[in-house]
């Protein structure tokens, strides 16, 4: 497995790995949560109680150190219930013989708030020590489910490398025989179009390898305005319906020109795949700006903020993979690449080369 095709791997491996730990950690946690909750509920009911005895036993002897007694006047209250208000927690007793007095036996608010904190830093530091336990069975469940994924990731790398590799021998057979049928019929308006589809495969090829990892990119100087009319010209081949307009000055630059043939391919070549019958492509490269822009007359991307993601497609034909190639690319060669598109009228490329060209 190559180094870039293992970071991405690594990557996909990372971001499942979050996912499974975050939605099984949190999962544990909430229901936690509220069994501690609960927990805490009947610790303080407990407690309550235990309070509430202790002041039934003192109103018998008398003897309680740790509340207050006192005596009110009976106005129909409830007796033997705990009550609490803003200074004490209390409870009301009958005195025998008397009808017109109460005993009153209080807890100050502040002790008892201070008795249900410890409780509660109790209950914390319990519910800590789960949470610990609970983080670890998290890690090696995420850590477990990921190893089917990283087989089913290094298969199908492996599987498509082996494509990859298979498709040599059948498209240089192809190539050649497309050679020789234009040298025995260069009148033959079928070749020129066999060679594009062939191109289209190679185009193909070449993106499946760069996603995978293929591309290393080792920057060398070369004439972009070279190099782009080279591709527009080969892409216009294949598309002889539409008109390519290009105004290209002449601009040296310092990149992988392998990287760069791949984002050249992928934009022209889907301007000139979605666009309109008898509709154009401009290709217009400023060296003073250091911009090159890419404008088609076509059917427009209907959510451009998305056309960089991996996979994410408007149309049946193609996988999904192109412009989120040429996304990467971009930004491992420090090139900013931005698109505006109306539905229906037409999408603009613009590639920011300041990173690129030589001072």
């Amino acid at each position: 497995m190559s180094g870039v095709s293992g970071m991405r791997s690594k990557s996909v491996e990372r971001e499942a790995f979050l996912k499974s730990f975050s939605l099984f950690f949190l999962s544990l946690t909430v229901l936690l949560a509220a069994l501690f909750y609960n927990l805490y509920i009947k610790e303080r009911s407990g407690f309550d109680n235990k309070i509430f005895a202790q002041m039934r036993i003192c109103s018998l002897e008398l003897k309680c150190p740790k509340f207050t007694i006192d005596f009110v006047p009976s106005k129909d209250t409830e007796l033997y219930l705990l009550k609490k208000d803003n200074s004490a927690v209390y409870a009301l007793f009958p005195l025998p013989k008397s009808q017109k007095y109460v005993m009153k036996i209080a807890y100050p608010i502040e002790k008892y708030r201070a008795d249900l904190h410890r409780i509660q830093q109790g209950l914390f530091v319990e519910f800590l020590l789960v949470e610990v336990v609970v983080a670890l069975l998290s890690v090696l469940f995420s850590l477990y489910s990921l190893h089917p994924l990283r087989r089913a990731l290094i298969l199908t790398e492996e599987f498509v490398k082996d494509i990859l590799h298979d498709f040599n021998t059948p498209l240089s057979i192809v190539r050649l025989n497309v050679r020789m049928l234009h040298k025995e019929c260069p009148e033959s308006k079928k070749v020129p179009r066999i060679e594009a589809a062939v191109e289209t495969l190679l185009r193909l090829q070449e993106n499946l390898r760069a996603y995978l990892g293929g591309h290393t990119l080792q920057a060398e100087p070369f004439r972009l305005d070279e190099l782009v009319r080279e591709r527009t010209e080969l892409i216009a081949r294949a598309h002889p319906e539409l008109r390519f307009d290009t105004a290209l000055e002449p601009l040296t630059v310092r990149a992988n020109k392998d990287a760069m043939i791949r984002i050249l391919d992928n934009i022209i070549g889907n301007a000139a795949k979605y666009n309109k019958k008898g509709g154009s492509v401009s290709v217009i490269l400023d060296a003073g700006q250091r911009r090159l822009t890419i404008e088609d007359t076509g059917v427009g991307i209907e959510h451009p903020e998305k056309v960089f993601q991996r996979f994410y497609k408007e149309h049946e034909r193609g996988v999904g993979l192109g412009l989120h190639i040429v996304k990467k690319l971009c930004d491992e060669m420090g090139i900013k690449i931005s698109v505006e598109s109306r539905k229906g009228e037409g999408s603009r490329f613009t590639l920011d080369l300041h990173n690129l060209v030589l001072n």
